[in-house]
């Protein structure tokens, strides 16, 4: 299979590329794989690169978007950040590939025992020494902690109901997040040219369910 083009980027709509998505993940479960000379590709992609989609995952080492949709080199933008949230730097890199490089789709793919969100619910009984960093960035999910806790419920990342209601929240959350923080998605789907969707990947079973 070749890579995409400008032509089948500019005729494939939102709906397509989802399930272009849809489609290869179903293969990935299965275990087939589209039949791909990735060198062709290489090739295909030297002049440039027109990317049907815009994925943002968790860094997660089970998460490769390339691997869970069975996509090859040009196919998709992949944007990775611990937790899969949102600030100004990850939502330029969208606006860059939907309204610059044409993408039709924004997919904010969580996935199930995601390790930042079980720092999030861990942070307050232990703060890791000399990790500032980390620390700032696992407050991120604290919105979505308020959330999604029920009063008297253990907050714990042992508590792995509470963790995928945290998934789920914050998924949902990122998805307002770049619906209320970028004018510019924000108008590209209001106008039918991109769709923003929420996905969920189960580490046990490779299946990707949409919200």
């Amino acid at each position: 299979m070749k890579a995409h083009t400008l032509e089948t980027q500019s005729t494939t709509t939102p709906e397509k590329a989802l399930t272009f998505l849809q489609e290869g993940n179903q293969r990935f479960v299965q275990n087939l794989k589209m039949n791909r000379n990735l060198l062709e590709q290489v090739n295909d992609t030297r002049a440039g690169q027109w990317p049907f989609a815009v994925i943002l995952s968790c860094i997660d080492s089970r998460t490769s978007a390339e691997l869970i949709f069975d996509q090859g080199l040009g196919d998709i933008f992949s944007i990775r950040i611990a937790g899969n949230f949102v600030n100004k730097d990850i939502l330029g890199s969208m606006e860059f590939g939907c309204n610059v490089a044409g993408s039709k789709l924004v997919v904010v793919l969580g996935h199930s025992k995601c390790g930042a969100l079980k720092g999030g619910l861990d942070a307050r009984a232990i703060e890791p020494a000399g990790m500032e960093n980390l620390n700032h960035l696992i407050n991120n999910f604290e919105g979505c902690i308020n959330e999604v806790i029920q009063d008297g419920e253990e907050r714990s990342s042992s508590n792995s109901d509470l963790l995928e209601r945290l998934n789920v929240c914050n998924i949902k959350r990122t998805i307002a997040d770049i619906r209320s923080q970028s004018a510019t998605l924000r108008k590209l789907e209001e106008e039918g040219c991109i769709k923003i969707v929420g996905a969920n990947y189960c580490v046990e079973s490779g299946v990707v369910t949409w919200l």
